[in-house]
C-alpha cells in the first residue's frame, strides 16, 4: 500500500493537508504488516493512526474500545466524515446486530468497534475469521497493565487475539503510560517485535495552572464566568461533591450538570448527551466522565481535588483542547487532598498499593513544584526537555533561582556511588551524614559524598531532590522499591559540566502569594474575530440540532477559529480550512460561507475596514443586476476598481460573467500576445498596444484566460 493513498484519504475524509509528527510512519508500519505500539497524548491524533489504514486497506479494522459511549461517539464522527463504520455491543438488539454482521460479510464496513469482552468470545472470533480483518486496534491499551492507572482485568485476555490472528497486525494505542507500563502492554498482548512510537507529550495549547485549595468555589465561579459559552469539565473526588458543586454553580447563574456512577444509566446518558450537544456547558463529574466521549471543543478542565497520579491527571486535562485550539487547565491542591487520597488507597488494599502511593507522591510533588510544569510532565513520560514552556503559572510568574549545580552534583554523585540502590530517604541521610544502622551496615558511610550536604536540613534536601526528579535528572523505579536511578541528563551534570538552576527556598511562599496579572485588552481585530467566531458557533449548533448530531462533529472550534481569522469567501478557500474535507464542504460549505459573507458585509456597512469586504460589497451589487458603471457610481469608486473586484471574484470561483465585458477582438489579441510572451503581465500588454486597449479589459482578459486556457 502506497503512503500517497493515505495522504489523499487524510484530505478527503478529514480535511487535513499533512500528517502530524509520527502519524505517517505509524501508518506505513501498519501497511508493512508490523505490530505497533503507539504512545500519543490525548488530542495528539492516535485514532488517525488506525483509521487511515482502515479506509485505504481492503477489509475491516476491528477496534477494541472500553466504553459503549466512546464507540458511539467515534462511529458518529467517522460517519460524518463519509467513512463506513459500526459498533457491536450490549446496547444493540438482535436485529441491529444482524444488520451489522451482514454489512461486514459484504465488506461494506471499514471500521468495527467492539468491547474487549465481546472481542474474546468464541462466537465473535469465529465470525471474524470468516471476514477479512486487515488489522486489530486496541485503544486505551494502558488498561491491560496492573502498573498503569486504569487497570481492567478483562483486557488481560486480549492476548488471545494474537494467538488466533497470527498474520494480522495489531496496533496498541494509549495516551498515558510510563516506561514500565509500555513494556507490560507489549508482553501482555504478545506483540511480535513491535515498532514503538512515542510521540511528544507536549500539548502547547494547554495552559497549566495550580492554585492553593483555599476559597475554591469563589475562584471557580470567577474562572467560569470569564469563559462564557465555553464547554468545560470540573473533576471532583466524590459523588456528593459533584452534586453540591453543580448546585452552587447553578445558583450563581452558571448552567451546570453533574455526573457520577451513582446515577442511573439513563440519567448519565442524558447528562452526557446534553454536554456533547452544547446544551449544558459545564459538567461536574468524577474521573470516569470524559473517557467515553471524543468531544473536541472542551475549552477548559478544572480539578477540584488533587488527582491520584500524573497519568490520570494528564489524561484528564487532555480532554481539553483536543482540536488543537487554546485551552485552560486549573488544579486546586491542598494537603488535606493528599491525606484523603492516601487513606482511600490504603483502605482499598489493592495489590499494587505501594506503586499507587508512590505515584501519588509524584503528583503531590508536581503540585508543590516551582519549576515549569510542562517540563515536569514531559520528564515524567521520559521526554527530557530543558526549555521552559511559557504557558504555565510558573513560567508566567517565575520564582527566584540559584546556581544549584554543586548541590545537584552531590546528590547525583551519592546515587552513583551507591550503585543506584537507594531511595530518597536513604539518600538524604547519606548526604547529611546520618549514623543510622542500616546505612552503616551497607558501608554507605564510606562513600566520598557521605555527609557532603550537612549544611542543609532534611526538608531542604527533600525539596531539592524533588526538583531533580521533576527536571528529569533522577527517576523513581516503582518496580524496584522506589529506588532512585540516574538519567542521561544526570550523567551530563556529573561528567559534562551541565549547569543546574534550583528554586530558592524563600521563593515558595512568595510565589504563592503573588496575584494574577490582569489580561491585556483585546484589539479591534481580535474583537471582530471573536464576534464572527460566536456567530459561526451558533450556526454550528443550529445545524447540529437539525441533524441530531453533536456540534463538534460538524466543525471543531479550531476550524471555526481559522474561518473567523481568514474569512474564506469561496468554496476553494473554504476547502483550505483545516478540518474541511470533501464531505464537510458538500454538507456545510454553503451555510458557513453565507454566514461569513453576511458578517463581513454588515461590518463594512458600519464603517469597519475588513480585508475582502470591499469585494463582497461589489459582488452583492453585481448579484442585484447592476453593471460595473452603476456599482462604481453607487460606491463612489472608479469603474476600473470595480472591474478589478469582479476579476478577483471570478478567479476565486464566484459566479461572475466577466467575459461579457471583454470585446472578442481584444480577447483574441491578448491571447495571441500571451502565447508569444508567456511571462508578460498587464503593463507589458498595455505598452505593446500603445494604450489602445483599456487597462481594465486587459485585467479581465488575463483573469479569464488564467481559468480557461488549457
Amino acid at each position: 500500500m502506497n503512503i500517497s493513498n493515505a495522504k489523499k484519504a487524510l484530505k478527503t475524509y478529514f480535511g487535513y493537508d499533512s500528517f502530524r509528527p509520527m502519524q505517517e510512519d505509524i501508518v506505513q508500519s501498519v501497511y508493512d504488516q508490523n505490530d505497533v505500539v503507539v504512545l500519543m497524548p490525548t488530542g495528539g491524533g492516535k485514532s488517525m493512526c488506525f483509521q487511515i489504514p482502515a479506509v485505504t486497506m481492503p477489509g475491516t479494522c476491528v477496534v477494541i474500545s472500553p466504553l459503549i459511549a466512546l464507540m458511539k461517539d467515534q462511529v458518529e464522527g467517522l460517519l460524518s466524515n463519509g467513512i463506513s463504520a459500526a459498533y457491536m455491543n450490549s446496547s444493540m438488539g438482535q436485529t441491529e446486530m444482524m444488520a451489522v454482521q451482514n454489512d461486514l460479510a459484504r465488506q461494506k464496513i471499514d471500521l468495527l468497534y467492539v468491547s474487549p469482552e465481546k472481542a474474546i468470545t468464541a462466537d465473535f472470533i469465529h465470525f471474524m475469521k470468516n471476514i477479512k480483518v486487515n488489522m486489530i486496534a486496541i485503544d486505551e491499551a494502558h488498561c491491560i497493565s496492573a502498573w498503569g492507572h486504569d487497570f481492567r482485568p478483562e483486557y488481560t485476555q486480549l492476548k488471545l487475539l494474537r494467538q488466533q490472528f497470527k498474520n494480522t497486525p495489531i496496533i496498541a494505542l494509549t495516551a498515558t503510560a510510563d516506561r514500565l507500563t509500555r513494556k507490560d502492554i507489549e508482553e501482555q498482548l504478545g506483540l511480535r517485535n513491535p515498532k514503538r512510537f512515542v510521540a511528544s507529550f507536549d500539548r502547547p495549547n494547554l495552559s497549566l495552572t495550580v492554585r492553593p485549595g483555599r476559597k475554591r468555589m469563589e475562584q471557580i465561579i470567577d474562572f467560569v464566568k470569564g469563559r462564557r459559552n465555553q464547554s468545560g469539565i470540573i473533576y471532583c473526588l466524590s459523588r456528593k461533591s459533584t452534586e453540591d458543586l453543580a448546585a452552587k454553580l447553578n445558583r450563581n447563574g452558571i448552567k451546570a450538570g453533574f455526573y457520577h456512577a451513582g446515577l442511573s444509566n439513563q440519567m448519565r446518558s442524558d447528562v452526557q448527551e446534553d454536554f456533547i450537544n452544547d446544551n449544558i456547558p459545564v459538567i461536574c463529574a468524577t474521573i470516569a466522565f470524559g473517557m467515553g466521549i471524543d468531544k473536541s471543543n472542551v475549552r477548559w478542565v478544572i480539578h477540584y481535588n488533587l488527582p491520584k497520579n500524573i497519568e490520570g491527571y494528564y489524561q484528564e486535562i487532555g480532554r481539553a483542547g483536543r482540536d488543537g485550539a487554546k485551552a485552560d487547565t486549573l488544579l486546586f491542591y491542598s494537603y488535606a487532598d493528599v491525606m484523603l487520597l492516601r487513606d482511600i488507597l490504603t483502605k482499598n488494599a489493592s495489590e499494587n498499593e505501594e506503586i499507587q502511593l508512590s505515584k501519588l507522591d509524584r503528583m503531590q510533588q508536581y503540585a508543590d513544584s516551582l519549576i515549569c510544569r510542562r517540563k515536569i510532565l514531559l520528564n515524567y513520560f521520559s521526554e527530557n526537555t530543558d526549555g521552559n514552556c511559557g504557558n504555565c503559572d510558573i513560567c508566567k510568574n517565575p520564582p527566584q533561582h540559584f546556581d544549584g549545580t554543586v548541590v545537584t552534583q552531590k546528590a547525583l554523585s551519592a546515587v552513583y556511588r551507591t550503585r543506584e540502590k537507594v531511595g530518597m530517604n536513604m539518600l538524604i541521610d547519606i548526604l547529611r551524614g546520618s549514623k543510622r544502622r542500616d546505612l552503616v551496615s551497607r558501608n554507605f558511610h564510606l562513600i566520598k559524598t557521605y555527609g557532603a550536604g550537612g549544611e542543609y536540613s532534611a526538608s531542604d534536601w527533600q525539596t531539592f531532590i524533588q526538583q531533580m526528579i521533576n527536571m528529569g535528572l533522577l527517576e523513581i523505579a516503582y518496580d524496584a522499591n522506589n529506588i532512585l536511578r540516574l538519567t542521561e541528563g544526570a550523567h551530563e551534570v556529573l561528567f559534562k559540566q551541565r549547569k543546574v538552576q534550583l528554586v530558592k527556598m524563600t521563593s515558595i511562599m512568595e510565589h504563592r502569594n503573588n496575584k494574577k496579572k490582569d489580561p491585556a485588552p483585546k484589539t479591534q481585530k481580535e474583537r471582530l474575530r471573536d464576534q464572527l467566531f460566536e456567530r459561526l458557533r451558533q450556526l454550528r449548533k443550529r445545524l447540529a440540532q437539525k441533524k441530531g448530531i453533536p456540534p463538534y462533529l460538524i466543525f471543531s472550534d479550531r476550524s471555526l477559529e481559522e474561518m473567523a481569522a481568514t474569512r474564506p469567501s469561496t468554496r476553494e478557500d473554504f476547502l483550505d480550512i483545516s478540518g474541511v474535507g470533501q464531505k464537510k464542504l458538500q454538507d456545510f460549505g454553503k451555510p458557513f460561507l453565507q454566514e461569513i459573507q453576511d458578517y463581513v458585509l454588515e461590518q463594512s456597512g458600519q464603517g469597519m475596514k475588513i480585508k475582502g469586504s470591499t469585494h463582497l460589497v461589489t459582488f452583492q451589487y453585481y448579484q442585484q443586476g447592476m453593471d460595473p458603471d452603476e456599482i462604481a457610481q453607487e460606491r463612489g469608486l472608479h469603474p476600473t476598481t470595480i472591474y478589478s473586484h469582479l476579476a478577483a471574484l471570478f478567479e476565486k470561483g464566484e459566479d461572475v460573467d466577466i467575459k461579457q465585458y471583454i470585446p472578442s477582438r481584444d480577447l483574441s489579441s491578448i491571447e495571441e500576445f500571451i502565447e508569444q510572451n508567456p511571462k508578460s503581465g498587464a503593463k507589458e500588454i498595455y505598452d505593446a498596444n500603445e494604450g489602445s486597449l483599456e487597462y481594465h479589459v486587459i485585467r479581465l482578459a488575463l483573469s479569464w484566460l488564467k481559468k480557461n486556457k488549457v
